[in-house]
């Protein structure tokens, strides 16, 4: 059966390319508009979902990756901050503080039309940042483009007290745990592929 990763992030692709399987990658095409009163939990994996749906027409025998997240400070969803002044912003608040990172995954099977789906939640615990350190951060790393303000995988590491959660690629986007599990039940064994 193909792979289809339903995203078009670049942090999503890297870290299914360490499974060492063959995949493509196609972007979905969804509203991401929560609903009235709709939990932060069930609103990554609904969109999580819909966006494996939304690409399954297009193939008959495929297993179909979703994924969506959310950052939450103090019980606010963080967006992307697009700039300095915000970024700075976010991290001025997130310093001392815990920012929980819930992630929807969803594999969808378009042969049988099964439809596997999780929260994962993963928390980082921030150290005390002064403001000379965030400035020096963003000007470095410039982490505009991910929710938090920082990337995990770089210099944002050092931002960091401790991590809490059973899978460290659920804060990058893609719980590679969860996802060779979801796999596996759908008869696809991560290490009984061959090599290519």
């Amino acid at each position: 059966m193909k792979i289809i990763l339903g995203s078009t992030s670049p942090f999503r692709k890297a870290l299914l390319q360490r499974l060492c399987i063959d995949f493509t990658c196609e972007a979905p095409d969804i509203d991401e508009t929560p609903l009235e009163n709709e939990a932060v939990e069930d609103m990554v994996v609904r969109l999580a979902v819909a966006k494996a749906q939304a690409i399954s027409d297009r193939h008959s025998d495929a297993l179909i990756i979703g994924s969506d997240q959310s950052a939450m400070l103090k019980g606010e969803k963080l967006s992307k901050p697009g700039n300095f002044e915000n970024a700075f912003k976010q991290l001025t608040r997130a310093s001392g503080q815990k920012i929980t990172f819930q992630t929807g995954l969803c594999l969808l099977n378009t042969a049988s039309g099964n439809i596997q789906s999780a929260c994962i939640p993963y928390t980082v615990v921030f150290k005390e940042l002064t403001a000379n350190m965030i400035e020096n951060y963003l000007r470095r790393e410039e982490p505009y483009n991910c929710a938090g303000s920082f990337k995990s995988e770089g210099l944002g590491i050092a931002l960091f007290e401790r991590f809490e959660g059973d899978d460290p690629n659920a804060l990058i986007g893609l719980p590679l745990i969860q996802l060779v599990n979801f796999l596996n039940n759908e008869g696809f064994s991560i290490l009984d592929q061959a090599s290519t």
